[in-house]
């Protein structure tokens, strides 16, 4: 298959985004979307944001703005420049961003879309060596890069959104389950109406409370009141430079703050695999990062060994691990609150700041009828996580092969 290159200004318009005024209230709505770099970050198809803009908001920038049809948006400031989204109708989005519109006919705008999502290092080297690289908008439209002929682009269009198309779906029904478990658990230990002994809400139906000096607030009767120390040991993970794995000996990736969001890549760093077995970990087992971020989550990308900065939760012996996982996503708030406080960056949570925590701990028997509840919905949200890490590991291998002519296939 022949490429030729082409400059990225062939493919489109290329427009530059824009922040309209802050201050302006009535620019905020709930009509267009208002896309930032953060949006970018998960690639392929963009259909929320966290800030959208009302009719006039979109007006007061509308010359970089985007109208109908599909649009490519790719982050050009910043070291995390490259990330590429696709959106489709009319939105708007920040001056960290080009987009490329008005997409020509000669080229699918999917293809495009995968073309410039593995060019991340030609971005950057164009941009250059600076404080804060940027790519403008006359660099980015001037870069070329190869193309293979239409028919080609169709092929390899229609094969890698198969593949992404099911992985949103897969997302989309995570977010479903994750809301699912937290109603549920806001119902039983927020609200206390759990089920009581006839099955009625506790709460609602006039089961007995009492209050707790410490909480300020009322509880059931006979629940305890202890800290995040109670229901759970935290084991964090290592300094991975201490333990690089020797010549042909056995190693495992490295699982840091960017692999629990993208999982393992390519340029994963490997750890040896004889480091202390608290120290591994398996699919199912509960990581809270502590450190520049805040994030409790299920790691479900295969045996891996931990780096410093995340915990490793292990439930206590009489303690559900679905339990323990929505307990600490419920407190993660107070933690924002106290590194608020404290004006520091979002994450850096203490030993100190897990004792001195106050948490409701419920009797056995309804942790476990909780457990009852929660552990087919947390089963089917690791089994689409696990699902989707195949297809990306998937998508992510076959993608620069694709493009640069090593595979092709029949459709």
């Amino acid at each position: 298959m022949k490429c030729k290159l082409v400059p990225i200004s062939a493919f489109g318009k290329i427009v530059t985004g824009k922040t309209p005024d802050t201050k302006n209230k009535s620019y905020i709505g709930n009509k267009y979307l208002f896309i930032t770099p953060n949006e970018l970050h998960d690639g392929f198809m963009i259909d929320s944001t966290e800030r959208k803009l009302s009719i006039e908001g979109l007006e007061s920038i509308v010359n970089n703005t985007v109208k109908q049809g599909i649009h490519i948006l790719v982050g050009c400031i910043g070291w995390d420049m490259g990330n590429v989204g696709i959106v489709e109708g009319k939105c708007a989005f920040n001056q960290q961003i080009n987009a490329i519109t008005d997409i020509s006919d000669d080229y699918n705008p999917y293809y495009i879309y995968y073309l410039l999502s593995g060019k991340k290092e030609l971005f950057r080297k164009v941009a250059g060596v600076t404080r804060t690289p940027i790519l403008n908008k006359s660099s980015f439209e001037n870069i070329e890069v190869p193309v293979l002929e239409k028919r080609e682009q169709d092929k390899i269009a229609w094969l890698l959104t198969s593949v992404d198309k099911k992985i949103s779906i897969n997302k989309k029904q995570i977010n479903t389950l994750e809301s699912m478990a937290k109603t549920l658990y806001d119902y039983w230990f927020v609200q206390f109406d759990f089920p009581d002994t006839n099955g009625k809400p506790y709460k609602t139906s006039g089961g007995k409370m009492e209050w707790n000096e410490t909480l300020s607030r009322e509880i059931p009767a006979g629940w305890e009141v202890d800290n995040l120390f109670r229901i759970a040991s935290y084991v964090n993970g290592l300094a991975c430079q201490k333990y690089r794995p020797q010549d042909e000996e056995e190693s495992l990736p490295v699982i840091k703050i960017r692999e629990m969001h993208e999982g393992i890549k390519s340029d994963t760093e490997r750890v040896s695999a004889n480091i202390p077995l608290e120290n591994i970990i398996y699919d199912g087992d509960i990581l809270f990062s502590w450190s520049a971020t805040l994030e409790i989550q299920y790691w479900t990308g295969g045996k891996a060994g931990l780096n410093q900065h995340i915990f490793k939760v292990i439930p206590s012996e009489d303690i559900p691990k679905e339990y323990v996982y929505h307990q600490l996503k419920e407190y993660i708030v107070n933690f924002v609150k106290i590194a608020e406080a404290r004006k520091t960056t979002m994450g850096h949570i203490t030993q100190d700041h897990l004792k001195f925590s106050r948490i409701v701990i419920p009797p056995y028997e309804v942790l476990r009828r909780f457990e009852e509840r929660m552990k087919p919905i947390h089963k089917q949200m690791v089994k689409c996580n696990q699902e989707n890490r195949k297809l990306i590991y998937l998508r992510d291998f076959l993608l620069p092969m694709l493009m640069n002519g090593q595979v092709t296939f029949r459709q």
